[in-house]
């Protein structure tokens, strides 16, 4: 029998070549749509998990009873209490927090910009705590120094002065939002610091600038934008802070966020809307600030030719030297007391109490770990959930921050835009994305006659992956940028898709900052509290944040405890972002 004829002139070896042509190209076809499909993908979980919730919240300050009225934000902006009491006061502890974070920022960036010393690198890489340390933990830290019987106290006893007290007082508060916010202004003023040109210092000194003036008329004004820049994110971040003020100041100092969850408590979901509404209106409007200024410097580092260091310990002593060098002790006391205390006194407080030395307070939560009822939080759900969701929210925030950080590096006004869209979740508080996901999806969404509902777990997940995925993206995106766009062409012109570009040549170039956004997206899920406590239910969902909260509403110890492991978890995720982090930009 003789076999299937073949056309002619077409040879075995042609045809076969045929066919691997053909799926190479199939191939070089699904590749081509991978990184479409990856954005397509990105888009509608942000759709979903961030911009529908958001616009939950947004619809329903808007329309009562189905019909569109301005009646419960018109309510919101003209009563004394909201504008005065709660919106006032809010932005009137902002104002403060903002100064405060200045005045105990800038000392911080002169010394580290201006001075060589041993562990000045660690140091400076030590500004980022304050986007990897729990604000809960903080708060936390903070009972345990300025309580009436915490380390401050037990100073002033030791002395012979008596007690302070400090908590639920607007100084504990503004306090407090200097320890988390000082970092921040530092660590963008070394950056404009380090870029400033020694050329030109030395250009206004051969002109007979005295070093004053050169400092004032060349340095200073270099410095301001990112002074600026420093004190509008700290004032939007302490506009919008929340568990911080919850346990240092209560309800009797209610910002906009601990009154919409006052609100979201009693069931008053309507007016909690409205404030919300408004709130993230003003969130918006400095967010947008600032990225417009970061997108005019984003090229900005260490200069080609930065101001030289002073050593830290003169080789010859004079009465200027001295003074700043005393100034620099002085601080140095200040930033203990301020920065280390807090941290100190919490690991302090988990292994004493009035008698001395104890392990009591871990042996209160193996205790309510092998007895408690059902309804009490036990601390193992705790850890085990927040680690369990640490991964998870990795798994997704991971994937979204790069893809996102791929459009946006090098797309021009369309990654711009991108960019800007896709930071929504920096602008927005976690009250407000846990306010619209439990309005909508954990209550339930009709999906052509189908009602969907999302667990709680499932929606807590959600709301960490939207809060983390932007610092991924502020890892990766700026080393994109950076790599020579020729590298993706070549791999292009042979013959591969970008996806596989991206795959093969950039990531392995950028896996720093891919390694250091993961760690973020980790350490920023573990301590996740605003949106947390609204959304976790019953011993499933919640956290060692929510469980350190709840902790201190009934004792100190234990909460201190719990907070000492959960301090344990998020310094392992700095040591990572320390390790590979080091060009992370704002």
């Amino acid at each position: 029998m003789s076999g299937p004829t073949r056309g002619p002139g077409r040879s075995p070896a042609s045809e076969d070549g045929g066919r691997t042509v053909e799926r190479v190209a199939r191939r070089l076809d699904v590749g081509r749509l991978v990184l479409p499909a990856a954005a397509v993908v990105t888009g509608v979980v942000l759709l979903v998990v961030f911009y529908y919730p958001v616009a939950t919240v947004f619809v329903e300050s808007v329309v009562v009873d189905g019909r569109l009225t301005v009646g419960p934000v018109s309510e919101i902006l003209t009563s004394d209490f909201y504008l005065v009491d709660i919106i006032g006061f809010t932005a009137y502890q902002a104002f403060l927090s903002t100064v405060a974070s200045v005045a105990l920022g800038l000392p911080g960036a002169w010394i580290l910009a201006r001075f060589e010393f041993p562990g000045r690198r660690t140091l400076r890489s030590v500004t980022i705590l304050p986007f990897v340390l729990p604000s809960i933990m903080v708060a936390i830290g903070f009972v345990a120094m300025f309580g009436r019987r915490g380390t401050l106290n037990g100073v002033l006893g030791a002395v012979g002065l008596g007690p302070v007290e400090l908590l639920f007082t607007l100084e504990a508060v503004v306090v407090a939002h200097a320890f988390y916010n000082a970092p921040l202004v530092t660590r963008v003023v070394t950056a404009a610091w380090e870029s400033v040109d020694a050329r030109t210092v030395e250009t206004a000194r051969s002109l007979g600038a005295s070093p004053t003036r050169a400092f004032r008329d060349v340095v200073v004004p270099q410095l301001l934008p990112a002074v600026a820049v420093g004190a509008t994110l700290t004032f939007v971040f302490t506009f919008a802070s929340f568990p911080i003020v919850l346990a240092l100041g209560g309800f009797q100092l209610a910002t906009v966020e601990v009154w919409i969850f006052k609100l979201v408590s009693d069931l008053e979901y309507a007016e909690a809307a409205a404030l919300a509404t408004v709130e993230t209106g003003i969130s918006l409007g400095l967010t947008y600030a600032y990225l417009r200024y970061e997108s005019q410097t984003s090229g900005q580092g260490e200069g080609a030719n930065p101001l030289p260091r002073q050593s830290l310990v003169p080789e010859t002593a004079s009465v200027k030297t001295l003074a700043s060098r005393l100034s620099i002790l002085v601080y140095g006391l200040v930033v203990v007391v301020v920065f280390v205390g807090p941290i100190a006194s919490m690991l302090l407080a988990s292994v004493s109490n009035a008698e001395g030395f104890t392990l009591a307070h871990y042996r209160f939560l193996l205790e309510r770990q092998a007895t408690g009822a059902a309804f009490q939080v036990k601390p193992l759900p705790a850890i085990r959930n927040s680690l369990l969701f640490g991964v998870a929210t990795v798994a997704v925030a991971l994937p979204m921050g790069v893809v996102v950080s791929v459009l946006s590096a090098r797309a021009g006004w369309k990654g711009r835009l991108v960019d800007t869209l896709a930071m929504g979740p920096l602008a927005v508080s976690g009250i407000v994305v846990g306010l619209g996901l439990l309005r909508g999806l954990v209550f339930g969404v009709d999906v052509f006659g189908r009602e969907v509902v999302v667990t709680g777990t499932v929606a807590i997940v959600a709301a960490h992956a939207v809060a983390a995925y932007p610092f991924v993206t502020r890892n990766v995106s700026p080393l994109l940028a950076r790599l020579n766009p020729r590298l993706v062409e070549s791999a292009r012109s042979l013959g591969a898709s970008r996806a596989r570009a991206l795959w093969d040549v950039e990531l392995p170039l950028v896996w720093a900052g891919v390694v250091a956004g993961a760690a973020f997206a980790f350490a920023i899920s573990v301590g996740e509290f605003d949106s947390t406590v609204i959304l976790a239910s019953g011993s499933g969902s919640y956290t060692m944040p929510v469980a350190v909260e709840r902790y201190l509403g009934r004792r100190l110890g234990p909460a201190t405890a719990m907070g000492s492991i959960l301090l344990v978890v998020t310094a392992a995720s700095f040591v990572v972002i320390d390790r590979f982090g080091g060009r992370w930009e704002l």
